[in-house]
C-alpha cells in the first residue's frame, strides 16, 4: 500500500499568484478546466497502490474546499481527507506533524506532491524504479537551463546508479542543471531525519536572558528541502528519478498560463474528450457546476470575477 500526500500551503502563501488567488484558493483555481492539485489526484489515481490521498496545508476548511473534496472522492473512487494544519508547518513539518495518520496502516511508502506544480507526472515508473532499486527516498527530477536551475533545488547524482551525491536548494551559483520537480517519494523513515532536525531547535539559548514567548510554536516548521534533503544525499539511500516529460512550477500569475498550455497539449495526447465542447460526462459536469457556483457567489467583485471567469473558460480560450 502507498500514500498520497499534496501540499498546499495557506492562505499566506502564493501572493506571486495574485490577483488570480483573490477570489478562490490557489490550490483549486482553474487551469486547463480543472482545479490546479485536481491535476495531482488524478496522477495518483493512476497508481493502483495508492489506496488514500491528504490534502494538506493550513487553509480553514471552507465550502469549496469541502465541495471539491466531494467532487473528487466521487469521480476517483478514493478516500480523500483534508487534513488541516495549526500553521504554516512547511513541507516536513506538516508531513511530521500528522505522521500517527500517515504511518497509520504501515504503508510502503508515501508520495509527496507540491500543489504548485504541474506536469505529466510518472508516478508509476517513479514507484517501480524506487521498488527496482530498493530506495528509502526517491525524488523527481528534470533538466533546466543554468541560468533557470538556481531558481530549484539542485541535484548532483551518480550517473549510473542515480544516487544523488549532493543537494542544493535555490544555490547562489550553478550546482547542476538537473533540477528538483517537487515529487517525492519516501519510505516511513522519511520521519526519523525530520525529527533529529526539529530536535536540533527544541533547545534554545536562554543565556541572553531573553526568552522568546512561543518557542515550540516555531521550532514545529521545517522544510525538508533545505534541511533534510542535504542530510540524505549522504545515506546512499536518497537517489533522483529523471524524467523527460512534461513539467513546471506554478508560482506566478503568468505561469498558470504556460501551466494551462502545458496540460491541454497532454489533453490532445491522452484526454482528448476533455477538448470536445460536446461531451455527456456527469464528472466533467460537477466541475463546470463547481466554478459556475463560485463564479456566482463572487460576481460582485468586478476585476477579481473577469479575470477569474476568464480564466474558468480557458478550455476553450486557448485550445
Amino acid at each position: 500500500m502507498v500514500k498520497g500526500v499534496i501540499l498546499i500551503g495557506g492562505p499566506q502563501k502564493g501572493t506571486r499568484f495574485r490577483p488570480l488567488s483573490f477570489d478562490l484558493p490557489k490550490p483549486l483555481f482553474p487551469v486547463a478546466g480543472y482545479p490546479i492539485i485536481y491535476h495531482h489526484i488524478y496522477a495518483l489515481s493512476k497508481v493502483e497502490s495508492v489506496k488514500e490521498i491528504f490534502i494538506m496545508g493550513f487553509y480553514q476548511p471552507n465550502e469549496d474546499l469541502n465541495r471539491f473534496i466531494v467532487n473528487a472522492q466521487t469521480e476517483f473512487k478514493l478516500p480523500i481527507r483534508y487534513l488541516q494544519e495549526y500553521k504554516s508547518l512547511g513541507t516536513g513539518g506538516g508531513i511530521y506533524h500528522f505522521r500517527d495518520v500517515l504511518r497509520s496502516g504501515n504503508p510502503k511508502a508515501i508520495f509527496v506532491l507540491n500543489g504548485d506544480t504541474a506536469g505529466d507526472f510518472p508516478l508509476n515508473d517513479m514507484l517501480d524504479f524506487h521498488s527496482r532499486n530498493n530506495c528509502s527516498f526517491t525524488i523527481l527530477g528534470t533538466e533546466a537551463t543554468e541560468n533557470q536551475s538556481i531558481n530549484y533545488g539542485c541535484i548532483v547524482e551518480d550517473k549510473q546508479t542515480h544516487e544523488v551525491l549532493h543537494y542544493v536548494e535555490k544555490p547562489e551559483n550553478y550546482v547542476s542543471s538537473l533540477i528538483n520537480c517537487g515529487i517525492y517519494l519516501l519510505s516511513l523513515e522519511i520521519f526519523d531525519y525530520i525529527r533529529d532536525e526539529l530536535t536540533k531547535n527544541s533547545s534554545p539559548d536562554y543565556s541572553t536572558g531573553v526568552f522568546p514567548p512561543d518557542v515550540n510554536y516555531a521550532r514545529d516548521s521545517i522544510m525538508i528541502e533545505n534541511k533534510v534533503f542535504p542530510i540524505l544525499s549522504s545515506t546512499k539511500k536518497f537517489y533522483v528519478f529523471k524524467t523527460e516529460n512534461a513539467w513546471s512550477s506554478i508560482k506566478s500569475a503568468g505561469s498558470a498560463i504556460f501551466a494551462n498550455r502545458l496540460y491541454l497539449n497532454l489533453y490532445k495526447k491522452c484526454n482528448l474528450n476533455r477538448l470536445a465542447k460536446k461531451r455527456p460526462r456527469s464528472a466533467d459536469n460537477n466541475w463546470r457546476r463547481f466554478y459556475s457556483s463560485i463564479s456566482q457567489r463572487r460576481s460582485k467583485c468586478g476585476f477579481r470575477s473577469q479575470c477569474f471567469d476568464r480564466f474558468r473558460s480557458n478550455r476553450r480560450t486557448w485550445c
